[in-house]
């Protein structure tokens, strides 16, 4: 009995994984560039002394659903969308490099170009920083071109380059904060060839009727599990009641 309270237990927890990971996508799927998470189950085994004595499900986000989004024109100088499989370089929150789709830049008062949410953005030559200016363009190749306070639009400045890298041949995992990262480590190298819509954004490519369905479909296992414990506990309870008999 007690085996099959832990069993029941440890199906609900991946439920519960799973649901987050669902209810994750969900609350994402208006968000610019965003890749959807993708969570599998698998057994961990339990082992003492080399010696294997039970396993209990895991679900985890194993890799994010890296299919296109839908590409949309704004006609916003700043707003880019990466082409292919094309990504930017951003500085994460803790000082390394990391990547996304995400192509909604701002420039703060202080110049620094940065995402939608604040993550500043990576240039050739660091963080890419826009001075006072008339007019601001970025070339499909990624090159930043500016037109100086008063100064020859026809003479506009290049300024910098974005770092733009292609994750073919590396293996890049998603992180909690959106931005991918290589796994084990270290940065991947400028692709000369990585090209940017302008004036356009990429949406999530969360399917929001796909994503439904899997979360009422991890309500109905944790319903399932919930009804198996239950019934766990009547079979205790009517086994204990027998034994009273005289």
């Amino acid at each position: 009995m007690d085996r099959l309270v832990h069993t029941a237990l440890s199906a609900m927890r991946g439920a519960m994984q799973r649901q987050a990971a669902t209810a994750n996508n969900l609350a994402n799927a208006a968000t610019t560039g965003f890749r959807a998470e993708v969570s599998a189950a698998q057994a961990v085994y339990m082992a003492d002394e080399g010696e294997v004595f039970g396993a209990r499900t895991a679900q985890q986000v194993l890799s994010a659903d890296m299919a296109a989004g839908t590409v949309t024109q704004t006609g916003r100088p700043l707003d880019i969308a990466m082409a292919g499989d094309a990504m930017l370089a951003v500085q994460a929150r803790n000082g390394e490099e990391a990547y996304t789709r995400r192509g909604d830049l701002q420039v703060s008062d202080s110049g620094l170009v940065t995402t939608g949410d604040g993550t500043p953005v990576l240039a050739e030559g660091g963080p890419l920083t826009i001075p006072p200016a008339d007019d601001v363009r970025i070339d499909q190749d990624g090159a930043v071109w500016i037109v100086p306070v008063g100064g020859d639009p026809n003479n506009p400045t290049q300024i910098d380059r974005l770092r733009l890298v292609s994750p073919q041949g590396s293996r890049v995992a998603k992180g909690l904060d959106g931005l991918f990262r290589v796994r084990g480590g270290g940065a991947l190298p400028s692709d000369p060839d990585a090209r940017v819509i302008t004036g356009s954004l990429e949406g999530s490519n969360v399917n929001v009727s796909s994503a439904l369905i899997d979360m009422i479909e991890a309500s109905r296992a944790w319903d399932n599990q919930m009804n198996l414990i239950t019934s766990a506990r009547d079979m205790d309870t009517s086994a204990a009641d027998l034994m009273r008999l005289p």
